[in-house]
């Protein structure tokens, strides 16, 4: 288990220092810091983040109840393994949920145009020049962009569950901007998406944006469990030389 350093220095408020602690936490997750299957105690991090157990233990409940963690009684937390399978399942429902958005925005005149699609015209149908290259912030701007079509769509509930399916695939769907021929597939993939959405192309657009997400999903796939070798293989103990 590695973590990174002190949440802070000198006095702070508690909310604040446990939402510090949460953040930092999560980023350990995410950057494979801390590993799936990881067991560890609130004193040790406590202990690495120079805090009191209570934020502590406010930051540790607060990722439990997001999924990220699982508590033992007496026995200390856990990072959750990677189930894939479970992740395979939020995909498919992010892919019904944005084909049936897809479908709706395709249905409306042709003449009428949402705040959000034009919106996402100025983001993603630019020259190659004006493209960002900075990967959290691309990996940022594209979950805006699948959210953004829910919103567009106009059914509230169906925006919200997306929502909430996006918050739950994030840990590895940010990943596939690690590299950066994805980066520029990502904005030439969502140009193209777009371009059929405002054409109302219907079944091209479809058969673009499921196309989109399977290919970035067999790309996060490869590359979480590279990442997760490459960790374990850091934190493996070094042989011992006999002599």
């Amino acid at each position: 288990m590695q973590l990174s350093g002190a949440a802070s220095s000198g006095k702070e408020r508690p909310d604040n220092l446990a939402e510090r602690i949460y953040l930092q936490l999560k980023d350990d997750i995410f950057e494979f810091r801390l590993l799936p299957g990881d067991r560890f105690s609130e004193g040790e991090i406590a202990e690495r983040v120079a805090a009191s157990r209570t934020p502590v233990r406010q930051a540790l409940y607060r990722l439990q109840r997001e999924g990220y963690l699982q508590v033992y009684f007496r026995s200390g937390w856990q990072v959750m393994p990677f189930d894939f399978a479970h992740f395979e399942e939020l995909y498919e429902v992010r892919i019904v949920l944005e084909l049936e958005a897809v479908r709706r925005l395709c249905e409306r005149p042709q003449d009428e145009h949402s705040d959000a699609l034009v919106q996402l015209q100025r983001t993603w149908l630019v020259q190659p020049e004006q493209r960002l290259q900075d990967g959290r912030e691309v990996s940022r701007l594209d979950e805006r962009f699948h959210c953004q079509l829910l919103e567009a769509a106009g059914n509230r509930e169906m925006a919200r569950l997306h929502a909430e399916v996006s918050e739950k695939i994030r840990i590895i769907r940010r990943l596939d901007f690690t590299q950066s021929p994805r980066v520029a597939a990502t904005y030439n993939e969502h140009g193209e998406i777009l371009a059929a959405i405002l054409s109302r192309r219907c079944e091209e657009a479809q058969l673009l944006l499921k196309t989109h997400i399977e290919v970035s999903k067999a790309e996060v796939r490869k590359i979480t469990l590279h990442m997760l070798h490459s960790a374990r293989q850091r934190t493996m103990p070094a042989p011992e030389v006999k002599t």
